[in-house]
């Protein structure tokens, strides 16, 4: 499919009313957005097939769709870590990022080194991306072992009392996912969401930060200690 055609085929999709639900859950990009539901990407992606310099221009046309679709289309094995600089930077929703991290950046061989580098970065999303980075991982890369997922524990510990919005919900994300990989990861969490939380941690000063510490563990811990995640946990060890 030529990008020409693609692009109309974006703009056919266009739903206002869906740009207003999209605020309603906190996705206001400073680009156009369009509306268009995230199925219908999908399946236009696939229509598309993996194509990395179709994504390159998608992604420089700034429409959160076609943001969106790039990161659909995209070839892992094409994407540089000056590319996920880039992308990072503009990342202007939670939408976008998140997706960005599920369908590509978790897909990349740079995915575990960018999530420190990420990390370091005080831009909201960007930030964002480290955690959200550390989420997609725990689902997707199946080869990667425990000790990989325990050395972004000290990132995961120092974000917590990252007060804004878009960076404590990643981090609480990362760290239940992490969580709910297996039985070692989910005893490992646990003791961690227990180190960061200032009111179980005996002598804990109620200093900046406290707050999102708070809502990040015990949120964190409500799931983590649920006799469903057990439950699951449990069958997955004994299979």
């Amino acid at each position: 499919m030529e990008y020409e055609e693609i692009i109309k085929k974006l703009e056919s999709l266009k739903n206002p009313r869906n740009v207003e639900g999209m605020a309603h859950f906190g996705i206001r990009p400073k680009i156009t957005a369009l509306g268009a539901p995230t199925p219908e990407l999908r399946k236009l992606a696939r229509q598309i097939k993996k194509d990395h310099d179709i994504a390159l221009k998608l992604w420089d046309k700034k429409i959160h769709e076609s943001r969106v679709l790039a990161s659909m289309v995209d070839e892992p094995d094409k994407v540089t870590e000056k590319q996920m600089e880039k992308w990072a930077e503009d990342f202007d929703s939670w939408g976008v990022c998140d997706q960005a991290c599920m369908n590509l950046f978790c897909r990349t061989k740079f995915a575990h080194k960018k999530v420190f580098d990420f990390a370091k970065r005080e831009e909201e999303f960007v930030r964002r991306t480290a955690f959200a980075l550390i989420a997609t991982l725990a689902v997707h890369d199946k080869k990667a072992t425990d000790k990989e997922f325990i050395k972004f524990f000290p990132l995961i510990k120092k974000a917590s009392t990252d007060e804004r919005n878009f960076v404590k919900k990643a981090v609480n994300w990362a760290l239940r996912q992490i969580g709910k990989r297996n039985k070692k990861l989910n005893k490992e969490a646990i003791k961690l969401a227990k180190e960061i939380h200032p009111v179980i941690r005996p002598g804990a000063p109620l200093d900046n930060g406290a707050k999102s510490a708070k809502w990040i563990a015990s949120d964190a811990l409500r799931e983590l200690t649920s006799e469903a995640v057990q439950k699951r946990l449990n069958e997955k060890y004994l299979q």
